[in-house]
């Protein structure tokens, strides 16, 4: 798959002569104000004085119609209240700490206020108040974005660009930037490996159908082209990358990509769960285009092998997450929190959390969000403009508290020293929601 540089880096890309061009530069605008690539077009605004405290301060973040709360995750008390027009989304940035919000223009960074800085054998916490600053990584129609293995990247589905760096120095002007293209513009996704390998999707903005995978200088060693409808990603155990196509999976495990067919003619995978401790990933599983599944599909990347679940009732793509021991986490239009082992594929418990609710026809809608920070699974209940902390381990709701807006996307940082665990959900759309 021939990769395209960006025009910034173009002259680095020749100079570098890589058979695919990924090509590193650096990540500021330049005094002039010309543009350096997929630079912030300003520098994060300084926080408020930071103050010590004693542990971790894990955030929660949630947009409303109108702007974007973040809330203290142990107490649910909204420590910042931001104005932001249009329908924005939430993405941890990778870091523990910040969060990037896909909203007009590109990739706006959120400082969620709270950070581990580490000492010898132990940790420094800090809080401050936390800030929507003004630092953009520009993108025409920004996409997904994945942290994982201490770096993150960006996908620009109005221009296939890809952007990625280190994800502690998110905040740093003069971050260094590994950036390409897609030969076409398409609704993709890409995710770099430890090892500097990077997985990306292949298309156009009529269809998708490739997963490519480029070794650290640039150059395709995996390949295949039958995963119709391509969509998201996420990393298991050893480093096996799962992602969604419209009839099962594809694979990448080993240094070799395979195929996982789905037992139906039509059985879809759009959105994947996985955690850095568990060789199974959860997905969604539709049987038909208007389907409303209360199906979920299990992957094992150690045998690529597919097996499927039913729940008790059915559910929306955005309602899952994973455990605090790796346990599949689904909320059902019966207002419970279904509990999947894994490894048995039988669901082990159920926790009444909200009223019985439906999803809407318009994706964009304000729908049950579920998102797990720090052990706690966090559940918004846009009806009645609550969100809810329950305890996975008691079976029960631990705290509730009442909003002043209708939460939407819903998105948590740890506010400790990120363990690079895949932060799969966060930033992921189903286009056959949206297009």
């Amino acid at each position: 798959m021939p990769i395209r540089p960006s025009p910034a880096l173009r002259a680095v890309a020749l100079a570098a002569a890589l058979p695919l061009v990924l090509a590193a530069g650096c990540a500021s605008a330049d005094a002039d104000g010309d543009d350096a690539g997929a630079a912030p077009t300003t520098e994060a605004a300084p926080a408020s004085e930071p103050a010590e405290v004693g542990a971790g301060a894990p955030r929660l973040a949630l947009t409303y119609d109108g702007g974007i709360q973040v809330l203290d995750a142990t107490t649910l008390e909204v420590l910042a209240d931001e104005s932001l027009a249009g329908f924005n989304r939430l993405n941890p940035a990778g870091d523990g700490r910040h969060f990037l919000v896909s909203t007009q223009g590109g990739f706006r960074l959120l400082d969620g206020g709270a950070w581990a800085e580490p000492h010898g054998d132990h940790d420094h916490y800090y809080t401050a108040d936390p800030q929507l600053t003004d630092m953009l990584f520009p993108a025409e129609k920004p996409g997904h974005v994945v942290a994982h293995a201490g770096r993150t990247v960006l996908f620009d589905d109005g221009t296939g660009d890809v952007t990625a760096f280190d994800s502690a120095e998110i905040a740093d002007p003069d971050r260094e930037l590994l950036e390409f293209s897609t030969p076409e513009a398409h609704h993709g996704v890409a995710v770099e490996l430890a090892d500097g390998s990077v997985l990306v999707s292949d298309g156009d903005e009529e269809s998708r159908s490739g997963v490519r995978i480029l070794d650290a200088a640039g150059t395709e060693i995996a390949a295949r082209d039958d995963c119709p409808n391509v969509h998201g990603e996420t990393v298991a155990a050893d480093e096996a990358i799962v992602i969604g196509c419209q009839d099962g999976a594809v694979l990448y495990r080993g240094g070799e990509l395979t195929k996982i067919d789905s037992p139906d003619e039509y059985g879809r995978i759009g959105n994947q769960f996985g955690t850095a401790d568990s060789p199974i990933v959860l997905g969604d599983y539709e049987r038909s285009e208007d389907d409303r599944s209360s199906t979920v599909a299990l992957i094992d990347t150690t045998t690529a092998s597919l097996r499927l679940v039913d729940l008790p009732a059915p559910y929306w793509y955005q309602s899952f997450d994973r455990g605090p021991d790796g346990e599949g986490l689904v909320l059902t239009y019966d207002g419970a929190l279904q509990v999947i082992d894994v490894g048995s594929g039988t669901v082990t418990r159920s926790i009444a959390v909200t009223a019985p609710w439906e999803e809407s026809d318009n994706w964009q809608d304000p729908h049950p969000q579920v998102v797990v920070v720090d052990g706690m699974a966090y559940v918004t209940e846009p009806a009645t403009r609550q969100i809810h902390a329950v305890d996975i381990e008691g079976g029960e709701v631990w705290k509730s508290a009442d909003l002043d807006v209708t939460p939407n996307e819903l998105a948590g940082v740890s506010g400790d020293v990120e363990e690079h665990a895949e932060h799969e959900h966060e930033g992921e759309h189903d286009d056959e929601h949206d297009e």
